[in-house]
C-alpha cells in the first residue's frame, strides 16, 4: 500500500524559511512526477511546483525565485525549500505523486499526502 508522509511544515515569520519534505513508501516501481500544492481554506487546491524523475520543473508564478523543488528518486522522496516567505504563503501544504507505478502494476495511479499547515505570520 502506498503512502506519502510529509513533514516540516510549521509557523515562521514572514522573511524566514522552511523545508517541506515528502517520502513516498510501498512497492513503488517509479513515480513520474512528484510535486506540491497548496490550499487555503474556501478556494481551490493550487500547483506550486513540481518536478519530473529527469528533475524538469514547474512553478507557480507567485513562488518563482523564492521557492525551490528537488527530488531523490532512490528515497522516492521530494523536497520543497521555502525562503522569503510571506504571510499569503500560509496554507496546507499537499504532497502529490503523479503517474506512480506500483509493483504488479501496469498504469500509473495519483497519490496525495495527508497535508501540512504552513503559517507565516507578519
Amino acid at each position: 500500500q502506498v503512502q506519502l508522509v510529509e513533514s516540516g511544515g510549521g509557523l515562521v515569520q514572514a522573511g524566514g524559511s522552511l523545508r517541506l519534505s515528502c517520502a513516498a513508501s510501498g512497492s513503488i516501481v517509479k513515480i513520474n512526477v512528484m510535486g506540491w500544492y497548496r490550499q487555503v481554506p474556501g478556494k481551490q487546491r493550487e500547483l506550486v511546483a513540481s518536478i519530473t524523475t529527469s528533475s524538469s520543473t514547474n512553478y507557480a508564478d507567485s513562488v518563482k525565485g523564492r521557492f525551490t523543488i528537488s527530488r531523490d528518486n532512490t528515497k522516492n522522496a521530494v523536497y520543497l525549500q521555502m525562503n522569503s516567505l510571506k504571510p499569503e504563503d500560509t496554507a496546507v501544504y499537499y504532497c502529490n505523486a503523479d503517474g506512480l507505478v506500483e509493483v504488479g502494476v501496469f498504469w500509473g495511479r495519483t497519490y496525495w499526502g495527508q497535508g501540512t499547515q504552513v503559517t507565516v505570520s507578519s
